[in-house]
């Protein structure tokens, strides 16, 4: 009887797998990203999720097959909430400076909207594979996205890194997950924390006069520029 049970809710769950889109869902991970955040991996229970959600344990089992499953469609969550940021609709690729400040402000409040989430990912990184590849994602594809458009606008000889592209990413990626907690803890420093680590970013580019006239030594090194012209930046 309780193996029937599970593969019937196992079955529910396989029959849901393309309803990422339904409202309930929706209402389930936001209430597990909260829950998780507030009592830790460990101590949380469907229970305490569906009862924040306001949806039945059977609602539950729709969607997601464990605790576990739900929170890594969490850490999936969270990595394209990253690379969501680095795409700035609206703003000019070609504008270097507009583009290091719109992405700077999306990856900040994502940042520190789901801080207490990014902590328990790292945590649980530690002992399940897939959560640990994609708390590598989370870490490694916005800064790799970064450095491929710094080294595309040095090419086009609009910047001057002050480092290769790739070490500058990981600088100012740095820099927006300090700044990030900062505003965590502080909503209130958001637009002094944007404006300074644009600032800061705009001056490693090499940007921060306008487009660079001459792109210096770095271009005569640099490999060729990807076909993508999306702006990732940290």
């Amino acid at each position: 009887m309780a193996r029937r049970r599970q593969e019937r809710q196992e079955w529910a769950t396989r029959t849901a797998r393309d309803r990422t889109g339904a409202p309930a869902r929706g209402r389930l991970l936001d209430a597990a990203e909260e829950v998780f955040g507030r009592l830790g991996h460990g101590p949380t229970t469907i229970a305490d999720i569906t009862a924040r959600a306001g949806i039945s344990r059977a609602g539950f089992y729709v969607y997601f097959a464990s605790k576990d499953e739900v929170f890594r469609v969490l850490a999936a969550r969270v990595r394209d909430a990253f690379l969501a940021a680095q795409d700035v609709p609206g703003v000019d690729p070609d504008d270097v400076a507009a583009v290091a400040g719109a992405s700077t402000a999306a990856f900040i409040a994502a940042y520190a909207r789901h801080l207490p989430l990014l902590g328990l990912l790292e945590q649980q990184a530690r002992a399940d594979d897939e959560v640990r590849a994609l708390w590598e994602e989370i870490r490694e594809r916005p800064v790799r996205r970064a450095a491929r458009y710094v080294r595309r606008v040095a090419e086009e000889g609009r910047a001057r890194p002050v480092v290769d592209p790739l070490t500058l990413a990981r600088a100012v990626g740095g820099m927006s997950v300090e700044f990030a907690r900062l505003v965590a803890a502080r909503p209130a420093a958001y637009d002094e924390a944007v404006r300074d680590v644009t600032a800061m970013y705009l001056h490693l580019l090499g940007a921060d006069a306008g487009d660079a006239a001459d792109p210096g030594p770095f271009r005569r090194t640099a490999p060729s520029a990807p076909a993508t012209r999306r702006p990732p930046a940290p």
